[in-house]
């Protein structure tokens, strides 16, 4: 670094999040993301830290993400498992299963990025070539497909979706990928039960790392709700004046609906942790001046978003360098409230969600460690920048070489070896002396994604999503007031109204997603709908019979979906 005495701090948030994924009457997993991202990546990176003591980060963690992941452990525990692709892995003949359970095989085991996933391996990519040269002829020739053919192809799936670090741990998974094909049922059941295994320590990894201070673990709005538009739909307008809203003026008691989400979210943390949480990620980074004073009001110590929104709470949405520097890497507060608030830098958060997979892993992190001793190097006089990094912590990865073991490796130790910077969790960061929180102007509802709420806003598709909610909530509002409905339905209909307002609905109804992932969702989201008025015995609108994407979605390009946080 030029300047000798220049210091700074570093705080790396990583954002564990996905919806929920099981059908609301059955309680059968209708995707497979969360046990796979479990495998995969939750289990990477608290393996990152463990290696490296001196690291201290934040790991977020969605409410409604964890509790899937109990219900994981649980599955495994009683036996019944109710994630339709992980328990092909225990059928003994896969030459007579179902032909919906071959389609499932078949529709799901390529789902992932080929490049680092795929074409690495040969006997899987010959698995993919079969599969390729039969689809693009006629679909019936799947028909011909054997039972061997599916047990390689189910038994290769999830050996690619398992960590780099649980491969190098347990010698299973490396004599499974050298046996490499003609996986028979014991070889099934053996991958099953070690998935299990790293299923049932995962949250206790995560627990034993806060208790020693090595991480802070903060939540989320229990499911994943964009607070600002609950609160106000006129919220989009703060960027986007002339955005176009949902026919509904506002959501119905949408105060009272963030609140549950907010109550919920402590209770379901302190259950999981042992500890309420002390910070808030929210949903997205979205926040709103109404929205951080809920949060304040609920107890949490700190919340956080992104740079574009600052720069459009001061006013200065294309400020220059220096503007920049002053203002991004020191905590904020709200306008009346003193509860700090972080922004993150976009650009580093970027590198790290979008760049530095395609570099080796010792330059990337070079060059990571280069951009913060740049900042810590312009700072003013006694003053120690505050850089937040918060990005994405599970879908970047997929992209990276050997799921980016080898970029964590490099940075990590880079990070604990520098002199003049210092890893820290959030709440260590605002500890520190002269870390006061300056007040804002005013407070920009925006989020993560452009600064604005137009991701989850705006377009006709969300609109009309977002209608078909306030008229379910409407219902809702309706149903609680009749005295026939015992107290544990009315809680069964509240948590499935949670499961409605989730941001990730209206997320994937955009013409930026893959088209196929665009119809997944949007059914997914209608099911929802459906399941809440058969518990609160209301007839379903017949709008929830048709789609609302009304064939929206860019063509698939082959890979999975990127489902991470993109600045301007």
């Amino acid at each position: 670094m030029s300047d000798a005495g220049a210091r700074l701090d570093l705080v790396l948030l990583w954002h564990m999040h996905q919806p929920d994924y099981r059908d609301a009457g059955s309680g059968r997993y209708l995707m497979p993301w969360v046990y796979l991202h479990a495998l995969k990546d939750y289990a990477d990176m608290a393996a990152h830290v463990e290696r490296h003591p001196g690291v201290r980060c934040t790991f977020n963690f969605v409410p409604i993400l964890l509790e899937q992941l109990e219900d994981y452990v649980a599955q495994f525990d009683l036996g019944r498992i109710r994630d339709p692709l992980l328990r092909l892995l225990q059928v003994p003949d896969l030459d007579r299963i179902e032909p919906a359970e071959r389609r499932l095989i078949l529709d799901s085991c390529f789902h992932s990025n080929h490049d680092s996933m795929l074409q690495p391996y040969p006997q899987y990519r010959r698995l993919h070539e079969l599969f390729r040269l039969l689809d693009g002829q006629d679909r019936r020739g799947f028909d011909y497909l054997s039972g061997a053919y599916l047990a390689d192809l189910l038994t290769w799936y999830h050996l690619v979706w398992v960590g780099e670090t649980e491969r190098r741990s347990d010698p299973l998974f490396g004599r499974l990928m050298a046996k490499g094909s003609g996986f028979v049922h014991g070889d099934r059941l053996q991958l099953f039960d070690a998935i299990g295994v790293i299923m049932r320590r995962l949250l206790g990894r995560y627990r034993a790392l806060a208790a020693d201070g090595r991480v802070e673990l903060s939540s989320t709005p229990h499911a994943h709700p964009i607070g600002p538009l609950l609160l106000d739909f006129k919220a989009a307008h703060d960027t986007l004046p002339d955005a176009r809203l949902p026919r509904a003026p506002t959501y119905p008691g949408g105060a009272d609906r963030v609140r549950w989400h907010l109550h919920e979210a402590v209770s379901t943390h302190e259950r999981c942790f042992g500890a309420p949480p002390a910070g808030l990620w929210p949903a997205e980074g979205a926040i709103s001046q109404p929205f951080v004073e809920e949060v304040a009001a609920a107890g949490l110590k700190w919340s956080a978003s992104s740079e574009s929104v600052l720069a459009n709470s001061l006013g200065s949405p294309g400020w220059s360098q220096a503007e920049r520097r002053a203002a991004l890497y020191r905590p904020w507060c709200a306008p009346g409230q003193s509860m700090p608030l972080l922004f993150r830098d976009e650009r580093l958060s970027d590198l790290i969600g979008f760049e530095y997979s395609k570099w080796h892993g010792r330059d990337a992190a070079a060059h990571f460690i280069a951009e913060l001793e740049s900042i810590a190097a312009e700072a003013s006089a006694g003053e120690t920048p505050l850089v937040l990094v918060a990005l994405d912590g599970e879908n970047a990865w997929e992209y990276y070489p050997y799921n980016g073991f080898y970029f964590f490796e490099e940075l990590y130790s880079a990070l604990e070896a520098h002199p003049a910077i210092r890893t820290r969790t959030v709440s260590e960061a605002l500890a520190q002396p002269g870390r006061t929180p300056r007040q804002l102007p005013r407070l920009s509802a925006g989020s993560w994604v452009m600064g604005t709420l137009s991701t989850w806003i705006g377009e006709e598709d969300k609109n009309r999503a977002w209608d078909l909610l306030v008229e379910a909530k409407q219902a809702w509002d309706e149903a609680v007031a009749d005295e026939r409905f015992t107290p544990e339905r009315i809680e069964a209909a509240r948590r499935q109204l949670a499961a409605c307002e989730s941001s990730d609905w209206f997320w994937w109804l955009g013409s930026y997603n893959p088209a196929h992932a665009v119809d997944r969702f949007e059914r997914l989201y209608r099911r929802n709908l459906r399941r809440l008025y058969e518990l609160i015995g209301r007839p379903a609108p017949v709008a929830l019979n048709r789609p609302l994407s009304q064939g929206h979605g860019r063509p698939e390009a082959g890979g999975a979906m990127r489902r991470a946080a993109p600045s301007a």
